[in-house]
C-alpha cells in the first residue's frame, strides 16, 4: 500500500537542511505501521510527503498504487480528498458546526455523501459520542474533540489513514483511549493506517514499529503484543 524509496526532502534557503534523507520504507495494505523516533528526526516530513502535502526533493513515493512523487499539484489535491483521511495533533474541526455537520461536511467534500447519514451515526456510536453530535468542538473535551476528529478522517471510507503525533495533545487517559481507537479500526476491514509517533506506549499498539532517527528509517519490527495484521481483512 506504502512504497518508498530513497526518499529525500531538503528544505532550502541560505542553508539546506536535509529532513529525509534516503528513506526506504514498505507498509502492507492493512497494516497498523507506527513510525517511532525523537522531535525534528523527520517524522512528521515524511507524512506530509507520503499525503502529498510536500513535495519531495528527490525519491519515490507510491501510496495506494498512485505515484505521490510525479504528480502534480491538483492530482495530489484530489488523492488526498478522496483517498486519504488525517488526523493531526491539533484537531482542526470547525468550530462554528457541531459534530455531526464536520463529519457531513468532510463525507462532502470527499464525494462521499451518498450513505453518509448512515456513516455517521456508525461512527458516533464507535467513537461514542452519539449523544453529543449537536456539541460544537469548544464544548468538547480535548479527548472528546479527538476522537471527532478520528471519525471525521473515517467517515469518507479513505484507504489510507495518517495519523501524526494523535495523542499530543492529551492526557494519559485520553490517550489511552485514543490508542484503543486506534486499535480497533486497525482490528477490521478499514485503511491501512500510518502513524507516527514519539511515545514507545503508543507505538506498542500498532502491529509494526519502524523506527526512525536523523531523518533514516530503520528496519521494521513485528509487534508481538498487537494483533498480527494477517487477521485483518484487506481492501
Amino acid at each position: 500500500m506504502i512504497h518508498v524509496r530513497q526518499l529525500v526532502k531538503e528544505y532550502r534557503g541560505a542553508v539546506s537542511t536535509a529532513a529525509l534523507r534516503g528513506v526506504d520504507l514498505d507498509v502492507e495494505a492493512g497494516t497498523f505501521a507506527a513510525v517511532v523516533g525523537p522531535s525534528g528526526c523527520g517524522k512528521s516530513t515524511l507524512l506530509y510527503v507520503l499525503g502529498g502535502m510536500l513535495g519531495a526533493t528527490s525519491g519515490t513515493v507510491r501510496v495506494g498504487g498512485f505515484d505521490v512523487t510525479a504528480a502534480g499539484e491538483r492530482a495530489r489535491t484530489a488523492f488526498r480528498r478522496t483517498e486519504i483521511g488525517f488526523v493531526f495533533q491539533k484537531f482542526n474541526l470547525l468550530g462554528a458546526l457541531d459534530v455531526e455537520d464536520n463529519l457531513r461536511l468532510a463525507a462532502r467534500i470527499a464525494g462521499r455523501a451518498d450513505g453518509a447519514a448512515e456513516r455517521i451515526d456508525a461512527l458516533l456510536e464507535r467513537v461514542g459520542l452519539t449523544g453529543k453530535r449537536r456539541a460544537r468542538p469548544a464544548e468538547l473535551s480535548q479527548g472528546e474533540q479527538q476522537r471527532v476528529a478520528i471519525a471525521r478522517a473515517l467517515v469518507k471510507e479513505p484507504r489510507i489513514l495518517l495519523a501524526d503525533e494523535p495523542t499530543g495533545n492529551l492526557d494519559t487517559a485520553s490517550s489511552r483511549a485514543i490508542m484503543g481507537l486506534f486499535r480497533e479500526v486497525a482490528g477490521g476491514p478499514g485503511p491501512t493506517i500510518l502513524m507516527i509517533t514519539h511515545n514507545p506506549e503508543c507505538a506498542a499498539v500498532a502491529d509494526v514499529v519502524i523506527p526512525m532517527e536523523d531523518g533514516r528509517t530503520g528496519a521494521p519490527y513485528p509487534n508481538a503484543a498487537a494483533r498480527p495484521s494477517a487477521e485483518r481483512g484487506r481492501r
